[in-house]
């Protein structure tokens, strides 16, 4: 049983917005990087290879592959420095670590695409 005063203090530093994705997706973090006095938004495109923690802990590994070698980068979900995730495309997984992905080069990293489900889906905005 969790100390309800933690729980206070927690509540406060969770996002308001819940971020929708799960292990497989395919997604776009978009990261603020301050530089001196500027700030500018990075993106890291890559698999959502884990989620792991609770609460103001929890954490999501992305990996992606670049010039031939593997880069994997953690980022906690309730930071204020990660504006938003942009899911590219949902893959249908069987487990909910996919470190196996981790030995896997070219095609063998592949994921099977599968649908949204009706919760995923954003509706866009059209002008009529």
């Amino acid at each position: 049983m969790r100390n309800k005063l933690l729980d206070i203090v927690e509540k406060s530093s969770l996002r308001e917005q819940q971020l929708k994705f799960a292990v497989g997706d395919t997604v776009d973090v978009h990261t603020r990087i301050l530089e001196g006095t500027k700030e500018r938004i990075q993106i890291f495109s890559g698999v959502v290879i884990a989620r792991s923690g609770s609460g103001t802990g929890e954490l999501f590994t992305v990996r992606r592959i670049v010039q031939g070698e593997g880069v994997e980068r953690k980022f906690p979900v309730n930071s204020p420095k990660i504006s938003h995730i942009e899911v590219k495309r949902h893959a249908r997984v069987r487990r909910a670590k996919l470190f196996y992905l981790r030995e896997r080069t070219g095609k063998a990293t592949r994921l099977k695409e599968r649908k949204a489900k009706p919760w995923e889906v954003q509706v866009s905005d059209s002008g009529k």
